[in-house]
């Protein structure tokens, strides 16, 4: 999955000549020179190994020696194998009736136990619907017939397309790159703009990026738009022991990421003007497609009120209902309805290849905490921080976790490697709430996306498209990105902050 995210289905390494070695011996290197060091002082042996052992499989997430899913299930058997010198203590295994046999098993099977992960995959049979019915192109198809007769308005419909799909397509690769970038790979034509050409800024240039932008934001404003919010959601859980619902997430997002997604087409247009202003084009173009699909069909009817009453109960019903039963009920009911068939989950690579991936980072992450890595770098941070207050140190972990993804080709990968240690970074401070720090860390999933091509998943798509040169990417990468730093930090964690 670097969904993110991410690549869901990373391509299969060839092993034979041109087989790149390095994507081996960097995570094995690693590995063995942190295990070769002593243990920092107060840090017992075994936890600095599993340390060790950690940072060789988010190196693996890295290099992809192997498909991420595959890296995930390799490091979780060898620590398994090598939990009596990794995972638990002597004194743990010293004491009688210790079954370390089961003991083991049973930790590395608990995150498929996860209800959080399976959510995730039941979210996926969501998208698939989507593809299958054909709700979501038409869904996007409408809002390019209603808004396009201006440029600005071309970009407001594609945001609300990607808005509309969000809460029910967790993997923003497929949203954003699978759904919505074929649509918009179509209308520069309309404009006479054409990739790889001067005339990419007559119109495609600000559509790709308005676009683009507009996936990451989605992402952190429905905690059910990006697979690793998932697994942050995850981690907060088990280290922290803060429970977030969908409720919660939504209060949290909406203040700071909505006016973002609001804004964004309009900061596009003035940061990365198109040349031309207004078409009938595209809106005629819209209408041809629309026509050629035909009338709406009872299966995306059907689809469209299973999705309404999941949402719903997403929001309202969490005191009585569980948000995954909910979705494998919402599931059931595609399956009786015939909106898909078990033959197009079965086939459905994303949801499984994302439901391994999470199930085995989720138990290694937690892990880190098993072991007593994560209470003692907690302590170790709150030593050394002295001085500072609550707020700035608030501040500088969320800083230090957005701007720390230009080192990663993955939101998962940087989800699974940063959110326990910055959890455990704040857990020690003295007057830092954990459920404000944990909530304005998860919300900066989303949007650090935007910072890079290779920062998420569906970036590859609009970065190759033709329409924005490399130069243009990286530098709109930086200036959106900061702002939508900003908007978290000066309009969503004060009011976090408030409670």
């Amino acid at each position: 999955m670097s969904q993110s995210s991410t690549a869901l289905a990373p391509p299969q390494q060839t092993v034979g000549p041109i087989f790149h070695w390095w994507r081996v011996a960097i995570p094995i290197l690693i590995t063995l020179a942190l295990a070769a060091l002593p243990p920092p002082t107060g840090l017992a042996h075994h936890a600095w190994l599993y340390f060790a052992l950690f940072a060789g499989v988010i190196a693996a997430l890295v290099t992809e020696p192997l498909p991420n899913p595959a890296v995930g299930l390799v490091g979780l058997s060898l620590t398994a194998l090598l939990s009596p010198y990794v995972l638990f203590a002597p004194a743990d295994l010293a004491k009688p009736g210790f079954k370390l046999t089961s003991q083991t098993i049973n930790w590395a099977l608990s995150g498929f136990s996860s209800t959080t992960v399976w959510l995730v995959g039941a979210a996926f049979m969501f998208a698939l619907g989507y593809q299958k019915s054909g709700l979501g192109r038409r869904i996007a198809l409408l809002m390019v017939r209603a808004l396009g007769r201006s440029t600005l308005l071309v970009g407001y419909a594609t945001t609300l397309a990607d808005a509309v799909l969000a809460p029910f397509t967790p993997s923003n690769t497929a949203r954003s790159a699978g759904i919505i970038f074929p649509i918009v790979n179509n209308l520069p034509a309309l404009y006479d703009s054409k990739p790889h050409d001067p005339s990419a800024r007559r119109f495609g240039g600000y559509i790709m990026w308005t676009t683009f932008a507009a996936g990451c934001v989605t992402s952190s404003l429905f905690m059910t738009a990006c697979a690793p919010n998932f697994l942050a959601i995850e981690f907060i859980d088990k280290i922290v022991h803060v429970h977030i619902t969908y409720l919660q997430w939504m209060k949290a997002s909406l203040p700071f990421a909505l006016p973002l997604l609001l804004a964004l087409p309009l900061l596009a247009y003035v940061l990365y003007p198109p040349e031309v202003k207004r078409s009938t084009e595209v809106t005629a173009w819209a209408r041809r497609e629309l026509r050629n699909m035909g009338a709406i069909s009872a299966r995306e009817i059907i689809l469209a009120v299973l999705v309404t009453g999941a949402i719903v109960l997403w929001v309202t019903g969490g005191s009585f209902v569980d948000a995954t039963l909910t979705a494998l009920v919402a599931i059931a009911l595609m399956l009786v309805c015939g909106i898909v068939t078990w033959d197009d989950m079965a086939k459905n690579h994303s949801a499984w290849t994302t439901l391994m991936l999470l199930a085995t980072l989720v138990t290694l992450a937690d892990g880190l905490s098993r072991a007593g890595f994560v209470k003692w770098f907690a302590e170790f941070v709150a030593a050394h921080v002295g001085g500072f207050s609550p707020t700035l140190i608030l501040v500088m972990l969320v800083t230090v976790y957005f701007f720390s993804h230009y080192f990663f080709a993955s939101l998962t990968a940087h989800t699974t490697a940063m959110m326990p240690l910055m959890l455990a970074a704040g857990m020690g401070i003295e007057g830092l709430p954990a459920p404000t720090l944990a909530m304005a860390l998860a919300l900066t999933t989303g949007i650090m996306g935007v910072i890079t091509p290779y920062a998420t998943g569906p970036g590859l798509a609009y970065y190759n498209s033709g329409y924005l040169p490399p130069a243009d990417f990286w530098r709109l990468g930086t200036i959106f990105g900061l702002i939508f730093l900003a908007a978290l930090l000066t309009i969503g964690v004060p009011l976090l902050a408030m409670g």
